[in-house]
């Protein structure tokens, strides 16, 4: 049966570093809150319906959020975990709430956004958009161990999501870390020695097909294929968007694509119907909130054509065997890039709605 696991956002909740970088309070909401339409019917802001304008600090919050998600029959959360070597984490308050509490008895698992922060990831706007915040780092063996430590609590518990019993960890950057295979071997001794599991099931995130082969050689077990930069890498789609492109790179003009077109794009059939490739879902995008007129925008998201796009998805993966009929969710709850499944002003519960109908459609062709 086909397992929707939704990348998730714990940026909702204020913490020191992001005050001390863009001032108290901080949070996601902040970007969000000041969005401005930048072209005709262009739909900014957009405002949270059922859940308002939450604060992850809150567990009654993480229950609702979960409820929703099992409405829209998502089978767990990928929460977005961020090392940055030396020990350092930030945003790790919501899924430590998690396993601590019990709450919500949800599935889970961890993606690792192994990224510097620079001050334009939150806010391309800002006036030094090239600052680094805080940089990722790969300090060696000794900083990989205590990473691993340090996730014990999570992976451990009995929620936490596995693809043929192996701990599901999803690396956003894969590229970047230098001697994966060192990487992946330490920890798949160190879960073994530790009774968890005989090994992780390692996913890399990728939005550049080309990239495969070398990560799958690298050691990854699957990729979870997004052709989000497919306007960047895939010839028809520049060329059915060309005076766009140059409009967008010369002019700072918002890059707008129809979100009916963009869809086609996303999945290749061929490609995702192998075993070790899962593919994604996205409801929209539009990355204005943090990056003004530098976002890129789908335009014409509908929850119809959002329920055809997962229609489409759940088929190029439901003849694999059941543990990797694996798609991706992006994202749960990423306002700031209106990637979101939550309820807004707009459309209230209709893209959660519409998701369940396109799963159960394929529970009933069976």
């Amino acid at each position: 049966m086909v397992k929707i696991i939704a990348y998730y956002l714990p940026q909702y909740h204020p913490i020191p570093e992001n005050n001390g970088w863009w001032g108290n309070g901080f949070t996601e909401w902040t970007n969000v809150a000041k969005a401005k339409p930048l072209f005709r019917h262009h739909l900014q802001p957009k405002i949270p319906k059922d859940l308002g304008f939450y604060d992850l600090r809150i567990p009654e919050v993480r229950e609702a959020q979960a409820e929703l998600a099992r409405e829209a029959g998502v089978y767990g959360f990928c929460y977005w975990h961020y090392w940055f070597g030396n020990g350092k984490q930030l945003l790790e308050y919501p899924i430590n709430e998690v396993v601590k509490t019990g709450k919500p008895d949800f599935p889970f698992c961890l993606g690792w956004a192994n990224d510097s922060w620079l001050s334009k990831s939150w806010n391309t706007q800002h006036k030094s958009q090239g600052k680094i915040l805080i940089e990722q780092q790969y300090p060696g063996d000794d900083d990989i161990i205590n990473h691993f430590k340090t996730i014990i609590p999570i992976i451990s518990d009995k929620r936490y999501i596995k693809i043929d019993n192996r701990p599901l960890f999803v690396i956003y950057r894969p590229l970047l870390i230098p001697d994966f295979p060192n990487f992946k071997s330490l920890w798949n001794k160190l879960i073994k020695e530790s009774g968890i599991a005989d090994s992780f099931f390692f996913v890399a995130y990728s939005i550049d097909e080309k990239e495969n082969s070398r990560l799958l050689n690298d050691g990854f077990d699957a990729i979870n294929m997004l052709r989000l930069g497919a306007y960047r890498f895939d010839s028809k789609c520049i060329r059915e968007n060309a005076f766009k492109l140059f409009r967008y790179k010369t002019f700072h003009y918002p890059l707008r694509l129809k979100y009916s077109k963009m869809i086609k794009h996303l999945i290749k059939k061929e490609v995702d119907s192998a075993e070790n490739i899962f593919p994604s879902i996205l409801p929209n995008w539009d990355h204005t909130p943090r990056s003004g007129k530098r976002g890129v925008v789908f335009e014409g998201s509908t929850p119809k054509l959002f329920m055809k796009h997962a229609e489409m998805v759940i088929d190029a993966v439901k003849s694999k065997p059941s543990s990797k009929q694996i798609i991706f969710l992006k994202s749960w709850n990423e306002w700031g890039e209106g990637n979101y499944m939550e309820p807004d002003l707009q459309n209230g519960k209709e893209y959660i709605w519409a998701l369940k109908k396109a799963i159960d459609k394929s529970i009933n062709q069976e």
